[in-house]
């Protein structure tokens, strides 16, 4: 078993089953599913779920879905505010202690592997944002794109630009930001994670990853091109234009960032025509899905379901129950 779950885990460790997936593999339906026949509460694994206001864009779960369990960890914050790693390890732990106190069983559901790595290993002593940095960086983008900025990163950290798509903005922005503000290169950084901080309670849990992969990707390609239609159709862009319309936000935050509403505003601005936009959107997403799974791939502990199956949501729910009793 690999460092993130023996590193926090002990003799008395209590399991607590992570479900974790890419977009469009059917988390949710598991989680419920499993909920059916248990007394459990969810916690949200996910970056874009704590934002308020961005319901239709993040697949966010209806209240049909959330009156099925108590569901945490989301619509917590104003898009015009950030939620960091740290702040979701905090909460998760906090969470899953009063879950249990209840009497209840916490289920960790989601696909943001940043905040699963967090929870798991620890956090990392990088520095914080600095605003002044990240819009010079902002502007050069503008002017040279973000392929040129990956091709930058490449040159003094080429571990890290090698895990990256040359248009992933965010993740190409923080690794250049750590270096100009440390001098040190993420990778490093990254490699030499600090230990957790002790007294926060994480070695009273043992997380176990029971992880939604395909074993076709063309078979998660055409639900996720269904799924941004099906967005669409409910009024997607709309959404996006009640969030233009509050004056306050704009593409340099992390949550106009979120896979959709990036393409959906430039379209709004004009950048390109809603057939581009739909087709840029879709792409996205599957790009995004290709870097959940290599999060995943990485996690040889992980029990792996696939997603594909017909009976996927059933194996799920077993694996699930087993990890609960122990049983995994």
């Amino acid at each position: 078993m690999s460092s993130s779950a023996t590193s926090i885990s002990s003799a008395n460790a209590r399991p607590v089953p992570c479900l974790l997936g890419p977009t469009a593999s059917g988390k949710t339906a598991a989680a419920l599913a499993f909920a059916e026949r248990h007394p459990v509460e969810i916690v949200s694994v996910d970056s874009a779920l704590v934002y308020r206001e961005m319901d239709i864009g993040t697949a966010k779960p209806d209240a049909r879905e959330r009156a099925a369990a108590p569901h945490h960890l989301i619509d917590i914050i104003d898009p015009a505010d950030s939620y960091s790693a740290a702040q979701f390890r905090a909460d998760a732990l906090r969470l899953v202690g009063e879950i249990t106190a209840r009497g209840k069983l916490p289920l960790l559901v989601g696909g943001t592997m940043l905040y699963y790595k967090a929870l798991t290993q620890g956090l990392n002593d990088l520095p914080t944002a600095d605003a002044a940095v990240r819009a010079r960086l902002d502007a050069e983008a503008a002017r040279d794109g973000w392929p040129a900025l990956h091709a930058r990163l490449a040159e003094v950290d080429p571990a890290t630009a090698a895990r990256l798509t040359p248009n992933d903005s965010q993740r190409i922005q923080r690794a250049l930001e750590v270096f100009m503000l440390s001098g040190q290169l993420m990778s490093a950084l990254l490699a030499a994670r600090r230990v957790a901080s002790q007294g926060d309670g994480d070695a009273a849990y043992r997380f176990v990853p029971v992880a939604l992969e395909p074993s076709d990707r063309a078979v998660l390609h055409g639900r996720i091109e269904a799924r941004f239609d099906a967005m669409l159709a409910h009024g997607f862009i709309d959404e996006v234009k009640r969030l233009r319309a509050r004056g306050d936000l704009d593409l340099s935050m992390p949550s106009m960032r979120c896979v959709g509403y990036r393409q959906a505003w430039k379209y709004l601005d004009g950048a390109f025509d809603h057939r581009e936009m739909r087709d840029r959107s879709v792409f996205a997403t599957r790009q995004l899905c290709k870097r959940q799974l290599t999060w995943l791939r990485a996690m040889p502990e992980r029990i792996v379901v696939d997603c594909c199956a017909q009976d996927a949501t059933k194996q799920a729910v077993e694996a699930i129950r087993r990890v609960m009793e122990g049983a995994l």
